[in-house]
């Protein structure tokens, strides 16, 4: 059963969920959908809406957890991102068709849990909405675990939150590690996002250290930045490691150069988001753990390219991001 707590009206709920959904983990809802295998070096996506997704089997221990409420439909409700974001989360190249890393893994978990998938796609602001009232059973939409989100609702982690350098093949750039490695450097980053803390906080170490600052360049979508980097117009790109990956593997002509934790300095993860209280959380862990013991978690990160966000068993509500 829910716990207990005052109520709260309407006009408060929305406003404390959406200053939550803003607050960490950026992924833009223009990102663009590579073209994948056009040039030497490439690797070739499938971008098909015939997935062919990883399937896993039911798993009667997990699937006795889910509270009678959900399990009564036979369905699990799913919000998710209805942007662009490739890796993550974008349209097949029928237009219609939602795939990704995330879709997968709710697949999978709905799979244990003897339940039919229903992807719900949404603005970003609205899954934490819909998960909040219970319109949505469970969000799955590259949401890292935050000590201000935890206070509305219950996680379960299943991968590690990385932030990723991205330069071109050419740049003579080879390694990124630490705030001496960007001094003097043209850097983009996404505007009100997790990495432009990050990156704000290094540039402010480099001055400290008497080192050259950086220069911030931000632009509206990820086309734009994509070609400034291939043009020369800026050194880096820094964002989320998923979507930096996947455009230098399909490109062929960028290169990911350093990964930091989600936070910076402060490793973070993504996690399965549910509303607070409501019992449904052990048994998003339970079949997130057998996921990821019968093989096929790692399987669907690596048909991704995600092979190094794997974590070793899921965990409820784990230390998040610090509160602001």
């Amino acid at each position: 059963m829910p716990r207990t707590r005052p109520r709260r009206s309407l006009a408060g709920t929305l406003a404390m969920a959406t200053l939550l959904a803003l607050a960490a983990c950026g992924t833009p809802d223009d990102e663009p959908v590579a073209t994948a295998g056009d040039r030497p070096g490439s690797t070739v996506i499938n971008t098909s809406p015939e997935q062919n997704r990883v399937r896993s089997a039911k798993v009667d221990a997990a699937a006795a957890k889910v509270p009678a409420a959900i399990a009564a439909d036979g369905k699990l409700s799913v919000g998710i991102s209805a942007g662009q974001t490739p890796p993550l989360f974008f349209r097949a190249d029928d237009d219609r068709t939602l795939i990704g890393v995330e879709p997968d893994i709710a697949q999978l978990v709905a799979d244990v849990l003897g339940l039919e998938l229903d992807l719900r796609p949404t603005s970003w602001d609205n899954i934490f909405l819909a998960v909040r009232s219970g319109q949505n059973e469970v969000g799955f939409s590259n949401i890292t675990v935050t000590e201000e989100r935890k206070d509305l609702y219950d996680f379960a982690t299943y991968r590690v939150d990385s932030l990723g350098w991205e330069v071109r093949v050419d740049g003579g750039i080879d390694r990124i590690e630490k705030p001496a490695d960007i001094a003097g450097l043209n850097v983009s980053v996404g505007s009100g996002t997790n990495q432009e803390e990050v990156l704000l906080r290094w540039d402010e170490q480099n001055r400290a250290a008497g080192l050259a600052p950086v220069k911030i360049t931000y632009y509206q979508n990820s086309a734009d930045y994509q070609l400034a980097l291939l043009s020369g117009r800026i050194d880096a790109f820094f964002g989320p490691n998923p979507s930096v990956a996947y455009h230098a593997a399909v490109s062929g002509r960028t290169k990911v150069v350093g990964i930091v934790p989600g936070g910076g300095e402060v490793p973070a993860q993504i996690a399965a988001m549910t509303q607070k209280g409501n019992g449904f959380v052990e048994a998003l862990d339970a079949a997130l753990d057998a996921v990821i013991q019968d093989g096929t978690y790692a399987k669907v990160l690596a048909r991704w390219g995600l092979g190094g966000e794997a974590i070793p068993a899921a965990e409820i509500n784990p230390p998040g991001l610090p509160r602001s």
